[in-house]
């Protein structure tokens, strides 16, 4: 296995990030996945725009697009990733021991995964904490997923795969690694921007394809819908099957088959839409 760190490739177990890093000393960093699909990672563009505005918003310079799709083609050819993931990390650079960054730049590191296989039918519990929708990072993809990481446990332990945020409102937000869909008064809907959750890439083109519309509802609207799904870059669609252990009344429901439908369509005939 190979990854790209810095400007160039390396072995995996020669690879090595400064342990002065702001990444690892303060969770100073963005990333992105993609999934890789018949040896093509999808939606590239909008991956690299959307880790673009998390740099901005956390003040990180970004290098040139051609450098970046150097990384992502030289990873994903050497590692021969027919079916998988790439991993797109952008850190602080080495630092000084605090929050202050340092000036050496950021660091870029792209690796390869495995693709992961998904339930049919997701189990989900609306964690106990709130998602800060008025914070300096919502809305931004970064590596301080402490949070994140927090609740999914917390939702494991309950027999859930995916744990389920409110905003500080108690309006339905975000999954730890997903965004939300639900039915509400026979439409499919899914929160907007506003309440702070990810401008997901899956999420983005679902709502371009004319299948669902924002809409703001509380989070308890959520284990009241007939049907619901979550989506992200590495399951594209996946039905919930239960919230908080109410079984929703189908899981893949109508709305859901048909958001599946299109989607795998749009993978289909366009992988970087």
């Amino acid at each position: 296995m190979k990854v790209w760190v810095g400007d160039r490739l390396w072995e995996a177990e020669d690879a090595r990030v400064s342990p002065f890093d702001h990444a690892i000393i303060t969770g100073d960093g963005v990333f992105e996945t993609l999934k890789v699909a018949a040896g093509r990672p999808f939606a590239v563009r909008r991956h690299l725009e959307r880790l673009a505005r998390s740099a901005a918003g956390l003040g990180l310079s970004v290098p040139d697009l051609p450098t970046l799709r150097q990384a992502i083609d030289a990873v994903v050819s050497v590692n021969d990733v027919g079916e998988g993931v790439i991993r797109m990390t952008l850190t602080g650079g080495p630092s000084p021991l605090g929050s202050e960054r340092g000036t050496s730049g950021a660091t870029l590191i792209v690796a390869a995964g495995p693709a992961r296989a998904w339930s049919p039918g997701a189990a989900v519990a609306v964690a106990p904490w709130p998602r800060n929708d008025r914070g300096a990072l919502a809305g931004l993809k970064t590596v301080s997923y402490a949070e994140n990481v927090v609740a999914l446990n917390w939702a494991h332990e309950r027999g859930a795969e995916e744990a389920i945020f409110a905003n500080l409102e108690g309006r339905l937000c975000e999954g730890t690694g997903s965004n939300v869909f639900l039915e509400h008064d026979g439409q499919l809907v899914t929160p907007p921007l506003s309440s702070g959750c990810l401008a997901g890439v899956t999420r983005q083109l679902l709502l371009e394809l004319d299948v669902a519309e924002e809409a703001g509802l509380p989070v308890t609207a959520l284990a009241e819908a007939e049907e619901a799904f979550l989506t992200s870059s590495t399951r594209d669609v996946q039905p919930i099957a239960s919230v908080d252990g109410r079984v929703l009344a189908a899981a893949p429901g109508p709305l859901t088959k048909a958001a599946a439908g299109a989607f795998a369509a749009l993978c289909e005939r366009d992988p970087d839409p």
